[in-house]
């Protein structure tokens, strides 16, 4: 099968809007800080060797290799959430006659819905650190760029809290109450963080804009 990132842009909407389950939401996450990561890192490339940014030179390399970083790992995880789910929907057809049937299938796919819903929580916390990056490159990048920072920023607010969905939603069929209780803390301290971040940067560009 083709990798969901080998494929065409016209033809991952194709596959997305198709009548097959993944890819869904969770990719669709992971596509939105890989974007966010590519803008960010854009944004570092234009201030580099620019006169007026010598004080942020020094500085550039490392956000450079930050956002590649992160867009590496955004590019991951959008097969990687795909595969999560596929193991789900093959755990469900395992057949469930005898109970010793019964106990492999409900094992199995405990196993496939807890990765189900720790590959999403990766894409929230990446998309976290992508907001932190965002709001280094608002602050320090090419002002003529400064929206596509901010464009950035939404990206990743966006994948955050569409992640953060994907987990949710499996979050509810493991029964390994630990688990849950430790993810959805995790998770709702990330949406909260995320969510003051992206707000602060979004308020930083538009006083800039003013």
């Amino acid at each position: 099968m083709t990798r969901l990132v080998d494929m065409t842009i016209a033809g991952f909407l194709d596959e997305l809007a198709s009548g097959s389950p993944a890819p869904g939401g969770g990719s669709v996450a992971a596509l939105s800080g890989a974007l966010g990561a590519a803008l960010a890192t854009m944004v570092c490339h234009l201030t580099v060797g620019k006169p007026g940014y010598e004080a942020v030179q020094n500085t550039m390399p490392t956000l450079l290799e930050r956002g590649t970083k992160l867009r590496q790992e955004f590019t991951g995880l959008i097969d990687e959430d795909t595969t999560a789910y596929t193991k789900v929907v093959t755990a469900l057809k395992l057949p469930k006659t005898t109970e010793a049937e019964k106990a492999k299938r409900r094992d199995t796919l405990q196993v496939a819905f807890q990765a189900a819903a720790e590959v999403p929580l990766h894409t929230a916390r990446l998309c976290y650190d992508l907001l932190a990056l965002a709001d280094d490159v608002a602050h320090q990048g090419n002002k003529n760029s400064i929206t596509d920072a901010s464009v950035a920023a939404l990206m990743a607010q966006a994948g955050l809290e569409s992640a953060a969905l994907n987990v949710r939603i499996n979050l509810t069929s493991i029964k390994d109450a630990a688990f849950v209780n430790t993810t959805s803390v995790e998770l709702l301290d990330l949406q909260q963080a995320g969510a003051e971040r992206a707000k602060a940067i979004y308020e930083y560009v538009s006083r800039t804009l003013a």
